[in-house]
């Protein structure tokens, strides 16, 4: 098995939020997780700059790259992106994805970004909203009150 890298590029502060969120679920995950914030008016170069740098750091032979909107800035770039390594992008990232990816990181990049798709989508749903129903309240002993009249 071989660890996947993930990068996660996005408009500020989303990816640093994100890796927060991912943090608080997996502590561990640092050393796979690098993260990109772009900023208002940061040049596509200056991100493609800084995102080669933090790639450079990373010691796994692959990387998944996670952006949040096609066809804006982040992914644009990252669709830009070639070293050495296999790299596969997707986009559209939340936090289901993110934790899939993070719980299945020791898979390759190709396999990973299907497991991205699926948690992504997965993730989303509708969910019914119901106003709770009235209960009798308990005493500390968890037995119902019984007033005497």
């Amino acid at each position: 098995m071989n660890d996947t890298a993930v990068l996660l590029i996005a408009h500020a502060p989303l990816a640093s939020a994100l890796r927060s969120v991912a943090e608080h679920v997996y502590p561990d995950c640092a050393a796979r997780l690098c993260t990109l914030d772009v900023l208002p008016g940061m040049p596509p170069s200056q991100i493609e700059e800084q995102a080669r740098e933090l790639m450079r750091r990373m010691p796994q032979p692959e990387v998944l790259v996670l952006t949040d909107v096609f066809g804006a800035t982040p992914c644009n770039v990252a669709q830009r992106l070639s070293d050495q390594r296999r790299i596969r992008v997707v986009t559209g990232v939340n936090v289901p994805m993110l934790w899939r990816v993070l719980c299945y990181g020791q898979e390759g990049a190709e396999r990973l970004a299907e497991r991205a798709i699926s948690g992504a989508t997965q993730g989303v749903m509708a969910v019914e909203v119901r106003a709770p129903q009235y209960q009798e309240p308990r005493n500390h002993h968890g037995q119902d009150r019984h007033h005497d009249q």
